[in-house]
């Protein structure tokens, strides 16, 4: 996944972006300047990062210690089973140093694995419950709802048999976005146990490397999709144990997946007892003051991260993860929202000048530049992906030229350009030049993930692609003898759509779980809204296994689509080169990684011997989007070579390929053979 690069070009050298080349460097200094001050240029940035070793709850040979910062309290105490959930001497913390640290030492009889507890709190003019910010085990009783910090020092710890899987970072990533508690058919919260036996399975058969877990940090509200985290060192109870999660990612390894999970540090909860919230009785400790620190259309808290205190925080968190869970990386949630002072909102990033206006979080772009620059301190195979659908350029960039230093960024254009077609543009009016800009449309210096579809398009009154083609006769016609050129459409589209995106991807490509095989409906958790129903947060994978539906067909060609894909080394970094693109025949051809893509978008009209031309030589039939094992027509007959002709025009030879491209359908060749070479 981190591919090695070239010797980078430096941002300020872009002519997009030499007016803003003092901006640039501003920003670059101000990152630089920040390490310095964070490590007092005494210690490694990884040194820094491991608060999550000094603060919470640890296990001694002698007994515990437990240590919380907490500025602005005038007393805290540890309240649990071990005293009743009474303020009691014994478990008074007494305040170290003028930072505001709170320390308690307890002999080894005073706390056991499994007891639930709490801090007590008291600040001038108030008081409160907390769980500790750095709580590594929060769980919540079935019956109150009431969420308690836990013990978790089990007298077997967790054994580790399985390495990462040794040079994946040098593969396109295939990401399979996952969300354990929906991962089952069952209407119900799935478990790391449930999915360690029962989807990683499918992920590997289906061909995907990477697995991208979702709602991992613990959060309050199940149906927040896991975005309002309250407790940034807990991996979620409802799902099960660490140990089960450290099994989960234990078993991906050893199947060859590397496991990577969303980071949330755009922002955090509003709760208070659970949360980061007023934790100490400020509104300020973790977030900004006033409404700065407010996320109106989140309802959530946002960092301060010009605070040594909240870095040491959200850079320990990065690092706690690699440590405890041996993740391979992350993707960065939402962070158009903390690169903004508007969060993303409203404004149209029309021009290279948004990105300079002052509307930048420039202390958040330094943040991020630094976590970037600890995890691959850490791990130099992990992967870091940013999600921002602001464009901003750098983020993907190498730090030493100017970046921040991302691995790769979400192609988040990619997906709306789909679904505007098959919602807004009648299928005879699609423009292939547009389709063509918007599937390449990346700056050359950043590497990219592209994808048709995630999670995000199906939440919130959205559906999944294959269901906002086929609606409603998706639960009438997909059996494999059923007529219907509504879900014919679908199926077509949904294949060709993934092939072209995967094709002509940056440097990888991602799915979000179930849809390879066109999943139908929406995805909703249980909320008042729906009547706690967990209907539409489980995956119907039975649709997938029935030999006697279609849905197995979109599942063969996506397993067959990614193999190809492996095979040849795509999306190799190179870019991908044109060969035709005819709107008003709705034809598209391009090469890539010495594979040949021929796409014939049109809704009814088939073309025959239609030339384009390439390199002469042979070429062989590699894939076939009609194929009738992937639920197609079977209108080209399998196996077929192609030989090019030569084509005298305007005292110059073309050669041509003769093509049959039936209508909305793709066709994959390899080619052309060298001389000596076996066939493919």
């Amino acid at each position: 996944m981190r591919a090695n690069r070239h010797e980078p070009t430096r941002l300020a050298e872009d002519p997009y972006l030499s007016p803003y080349r003092s901006h640039l460097r501003r920003r670059a200094e101000q990152a630089e300047g920040l390490a310095h001050r964070l490590t007092e240029g005494k210690r490694s940035l990884a040194d820094f990062a491991s608060g999550h070793e000094y603060f919470g709850l640890h296990r001694r040979e002698d007994g515990w210690l437990f240590r919380e910062w907490a500025p602005n309290a005038s007393a805290v105490y540890l309240v649990g089973d071990f005293c009743g959930w009474r303020e009691t001497p014994a478990f008074a913390l007494r305040r170290t140093g003028e930072r505001g640290d709170w320390q308690i030492e307890l002999p080894a009889r005073a706390l056991k694995h499994g007891d639930l507890y709490r801090l007590s709190l008291h600040w001038p003019g108030g008081c409160g419950d907390r769980i500790p910010a750095y709580a590594r085990r929060v769980v919540q009783d079935d019956h109150t709802k009431i969420f308690n910090a836990q013990v978790w020092a089990p007298p077997n710890p967790y054994r580790w048999t399985h390495a990462a899987p040794a040079g994946a970072e040098r593969q396109a990533p295939f990401i399979y976005e996952a969300h354990v508690g929906m991962a089952q058919e069952r209407e119900g919260v799935g478990t790391y146990s449930e999915f360690r036996e029962t989807v990683l399975p499918r992920i590997v058969e289906a061909g995907y490397n990477t697995v991208q877990l979702m709602a991992v940090m613990e959060h309050p509200y199940y149906a927040s999709f896991g975005y309002h985290v309250s407790s940034f060192f807990a991996a979620s109870s409802r799902f099960g144990t660490p140990d089960e999660l450290k099994a989960l990612v234990d078993a991906a390894h050893g199947a060859g997946l590397r496991v990577i999970i969303d980071l949330i540090h755009s922002h955090a909860v509003n709760n208070e007892v659970e949360g980061l919230s007023r934790f100490d009785g400020t509104v300020y400790q973790y977030f900004h003051d006033g409404p700065r620190g407010r996320h109106v259309a989140w309802d959530s808290r946002c960092f301060d991260y010009a605070k040594p205190e909240v870095l040491h925080f959200l850079l320990s968190n990065c690092r706690f993860w690699l440590d405890e869970y041996r993740l391979d990386g992350f993707r960065f949630d939402g962070i158009t929202s903390m690169l903004y002072l508007h969060h993303g909102l409203g404004p149209a990033f029309d021009g290279y000048e948004r990105y300079f206006d002052g509307s930048v979080d420039e202390d958040a772009l330094a943040y991020l530049t630094l976590a970037n620059r600890l995890i691959h301190a850490l791990r130099p195979d992990a992967v870091t992906i940013a999600e921002d659908v602001s464009g901003m350029p750098g983020l993907a960039a190498p730090i030493e030229a100017g970046g921040c230093g991302f691995d790769f960024r979400l192609a988040m254009g990619v997906p709306d350009c789909w679904f505007k077609l098959v919602n807004d543009i009648r299928d005879e009016d699609w423009n292939m030049s547009w389709l063509w800009h918007e599937l390449t449309n990346r700056r050359a210096d950043e590497r990219t993930v592209n994808y048709v579809e995630s999670h995000d398009q199906a939440l919130v009154g959205g559906k999944t692609l294959m269901f906002e083609m086929a609606d409603a006769d998706m639960y009438t016609a997909m059996r494999t003898g059923d007529q219907n050129l509504t879900v014919e459409r679908a199926m077509a589209l949904h294949k060709t759509a993934r092939l072209a995106t995967l094709a002509t991807a940056g440097h990888g490509y991602l799915n979000f779980m179930g849809n390879e095989f066109g999943h139908p409906e929406w995805v909703d958790f249980p909320r008042e809204g729906n009547n706690w129903s967990y209907h539409y947060a489980r995956r119907q994978w039975r649709l997938r296994d029935d030999p006697n539906l279609r849905y197995r067909f979109l599942a063969e060609f996506d397993k067959a689509m990614l193999a190809l894909a492996a095979e040849h080394g795509l999306p190799d970094g190179a870019f991908p080169r044109r060969l035709l693109v005819h709107d008003e025949d709705k034809i598209l051809a391009f090469e890539r990684a010495g594979l040949f893509f021929f796409f014939n978008f049109h809704p009814h009209r088939s073309v025959s011997d239609y030339p384009v031309e390439v390199p002469p030589g042979e070429y062989a039939l590699v894939l076939d989007t009609d194929a009738a094992e992937f639920g197609g027509h079977g209108r080209v007959a399998p196996g077929q070579r192609y030989f090019t002709l030569p084509v005298t025009a305007a005292g110059s030879v073309r050669h041509c390929v003769h093509l049959y491209l039936p209508c909305r359908t793709a066709l994959v060749l390899a080619g052309p053979r060298r001389t000596g070479e076996a066939p493919p």
